[in-house]
């Protein structure tokens, strides 16, 4: 009778431990599928947080560099003018990227674009509010930024507000017609303003019209299609307007779309008929034209990777850089870097004879995050002073 229960007891003790050793290989093969990923996560991050910036100045142009704005917050979106003897600039400051209630436009001026001082802010109850452009129209400076909502901070109205000053503003109201979100006014007699728009919903641009900068009424379409998105324009010496659209193709992908592209389009007056061609060099994302000697550029963002996958055009796993380009009739060429990386670009820009002063945004440029990781740390308003002769040698091929 001993014997068997002694028997019993060891058959018993062998199929526990046998439980016991089965359960152990099994925390372990599901420890290593939990603790694999984890491992190859953390050292992704680790690598993309201090991979090195490799973005490439142009030796050929001539230029300075400085930060202006560093204060721990996620600073974007700039525009900078030169009004009344000094130097007017305005940015958006948020936790993130993202669309936040905490966002507002901040505005500074300076007499030499490095001392700054910081005049007031913008707010919109309850909203994100970004992507603020200037227009000196009549003896106003007119403000115009886009509101935006949801966590995308995706934009569904344009608002503006109008000073005498710079210093005391009437309250910001919305814009009609509905649902057109405006870019940059211009005008090329001083009387006339013209300003172009992409639809809320993307896929179709719009120019518009106003002699005053609160009416505006339509001229014409630019663009239908492609997830048309940010528009921007500026004058030929001969009056003839030239135009460049963000084209996403799939609006809003995470990974970007391989053929996204650059719409650039030309008309004469009276602005309703385009001739239009697509450059594949880059998405312009943010895009500030400007025009020297009878030349357009463009200050925008630039993607440096092949365009292949996870770092197709736009992709938010890809590097990105401010850069500067040339606009011509039937192509768009890269001309250079600035100083810059991550979550990065919307520019403004001042000439002044043959400096161009540019404020633009950028995440820290000692490292190069993917954009994705630039837009959830904080990032600076910097400043570059270029010598406008080095840029026109670099877009007519000289070293």
């Amino acid at each position: 009778m001993m014997k068997r229960e002694r028997s019993s007891v060891r058959e018993e003790d062998a199929t526990v431990a046998h439980q016991r050793s089965r359960l152990r290989k099994w925390t372990f093969r599901i420890s290593l599928l939990v603790l694999v990923p984890v491992l190859v996560l953390a050292g992704l991050i680790g690598y993309y947080y201090f991979r090195p910036n490799t973005a490439h100045v142009n030796p050929g142009l001539r230029y300075e560099f400085y930060p202006v704005v560093a204060d721990g917050r996620h600073n974007s979106n700039t525009d900078l003018i030169y009004w009344h003897d000094a130097f007017w600039m305005i940015h958006a400051s948020s936790p993130w990227h993202f669309g936040s209630h905490e966002c507002k436009l901040v505005l500074w001026r300076s007499t030499d674009a490095k001392d700054w001082e910081r005049i007031r802010e913008f707010h919109a109850p309850n909203r994100d509010i970004r992507d603020p452009k200037f227009a000196p129209i009549g003896n106003k400076l007119y403000l115009y930024a886009l509101i935006n909502d949801g966590f995308m901070a995706t934009p569904f109205e344009t608002s503006m507000t109008s000073s005498e000053d710079g210093r005391t503003w009437t309250e910001i109201r919305k814009i009609e017609p509905k649902g057109w979100l405006f870019w940059r006014p211009k005008s090329f007699d001083g009387k006339t303003w013209y300003c172009p728009a992409y639809w809320y919903e993307h896929g179709k641009s719009m120019l518009f019209k106003s002699e005053n900068g609160e009416d505006w009424t339509e001229v014409g379409p630019i663009y239908t299609g492609a997830a048309n998105d940010e528009t921007a324009i500026e004058f030929l010496p001969d009056g003839r307007m030239i135009c460049t659209a963000r084209l996403e193709v799939t609006a809003d992908a995470v990974l970007g779309n391989p053929d996204s592209s650059t719409l650039i389009s030309i008309s004469k007056p009276p602005y309703t008929d385009w001739k239009q061609t697509k450059s594949y060099v880059t998405r312009l994302d943010g895009p500030r034209l400007f025009s020297y000697k009878g030349d357009i550029y463009a200050i925008a963002r630039h993607n440096p990777q092949p365009n292949r996958f996870p770092t197709y055009r736009a992709s938010t796993l890809g590097k990105k850089r401010t850069a500067l380009y040339k606009v011509e009739p039937e192509r768009l060429v890269y001309l250079s870097s600035l100083p810059s990386a991550g979550d990065t670009s919307y520019a403004g820009a001042v000439v002044q004879g043959d400096t161009l002063y540019v404020s633009y945004y950028t995440s820290n440029i000692h490292r190069d995050w993917p954009w994705l990781m630039g837009m959830l740390m904080p990032s600076d308003i910097d400043m570059a002073r270029i010598e406008l002769p080095s840029l026109a040698a670099l877009g007519n091929g000289e070293k």
